[in-house]
């Protein structure tokens, strides 16, 4: 099988989060919450020998993928069809507490050169972006019905673009004529909105709606406060919380998150006495986001943007400790 996307950060996963040592036994436990093409976890199980690894993720197609790459580890690799928040929050009692929990934030190569659904407008492909394509509305929903006003927050809010209001105008303005059913077309629509000088930056001055458009349609950042303190209450005591992520406002939530972890208080200013337990609920692993080397910018470029955190639990957490923990 032809494999299509490169872990990010993979040496410095396998450092962070080996399973060697107190208190792991032989036979630890992880769990690959994006699991894409399984190349996190491939690399764990070839690495670790004695490791077991569930791998979530909520596309099928891409998780069939997986399955077929990951088959040779056999009954040390097993799978579950859903989103991580969803799988968190309804984590089964019968289920052993993992020893390891990694979430990669970014979305696969995969899904921008074969997956067809339209997240990339270097091919022409129908407006989806949806990492489950059975489940609510698609880009080209929002693109064409969502009102001018809140589609333009909505790309600003998601994505920082700084046009977001001509854009959205040009959007609304391009629908009354006809529904936009294509990348290429929005693509088209978003370039012409915007002044000459934007068209000729860094990159495609559709990039930022386009990321913008993926993360509603997907609700990438309100599921991520949830599915990380239930994730992190799954964790056995010792384990280690391990995420990637690939933009500032999935960072700013991890690393606000980790930090409350990390306090020995949280309660609100207001508060005038301790009442959510006055000791650190883990220990912060990654005083700095680790980031990627040039070496490996210079061969996966998809890493340029990556940072990764990680925590060992100590004890369970309450919900005190998403205290400024904002969803977006």
């Amino acid at each position: 099988m032809e494999v299509v996307h490169t872990p990010v950060l993979l040496n410095e996963c396998l450092d962070y989060l080996s399973p060697v040592g107190e208190p792991f036994e032989n036979d630890a436990f992880m769990i690959d919450s994006t699991l894409g093409e399984g190349g996190h976890s491939f690399n764990f199980l070839k690495k670790f020998p004695s490791l077991r690894i569930l791998g979530v993720d909520a596309d099928s197609q891409i998780q069939g993928r997986a399955v077929e790459r990951l088959s040779q580890f056999g009954e040390r690799m097993r799978f579950f069809n859903g989103w991580f928040d969803d799988f968190y929050r309804d984590y089964p009692a019968e289920e052993r507490r993992p020893d390891l929990i990694l979430f990669d934030l970014g979305i696969s190569v995969y899904h921008y050169e074969r997956s067809g659904r339209g997240f990339s407008f270097r091919h022409d492909e129908t407006l989806d972006m949806r990492l489950n394509p059975n489940a609510g509305k698609s880009a080209g929903d929002v693109v064409n019905e969502m009102p001018e006003a809140q589609l333009a927050n909505m790309i600003y809010l998601y994505s920082d673009e700084k046009f977001s209001r001509r854009i959205a105008s040009a959007i609304c303005s391009a629908r009354e004529s006809g529904r936009i059913n294509s990348t290429g077309a929005l693509a088209d629509i978003i370039y012409d909105a915007v002044p000459p000088k934007y068209r000729h930056g860094t990159i495609h001055p559709a990039t930022r709606t386009f990321q913008a458009l993926r993360i509603m349609v997907n609700s990438e950042l309100k599921r991520l406060p949830d599915a990380l303190h239930n994730a992190f209450n799954v964790l056995a005591p010792g384990g280690k919380l391990g995420v990637i992520t690939f933009h500032s406002l999935e960072d700013r939530i991890v690393k606000n998150y980790f930090r409350n972890l990390g306090k020995q208080c949280v309660c609100p200013p207001e508060v005038p006495v301790c009442v959510c337990g006055g000791s650190p609920c883990a220990e912060i692993l990654t005083r700095k986001a680790v980031e990627p080397s040039d070496e490996e910018v210079k061969v996966n470029s998809p890493s340029r943007s990556a940072k990764l955190r990680v925590v060992r639990k100590i004890r369970d957490a309450d919900e005190k400790r998403l205290y400024g923990v904002e969803a977006l």
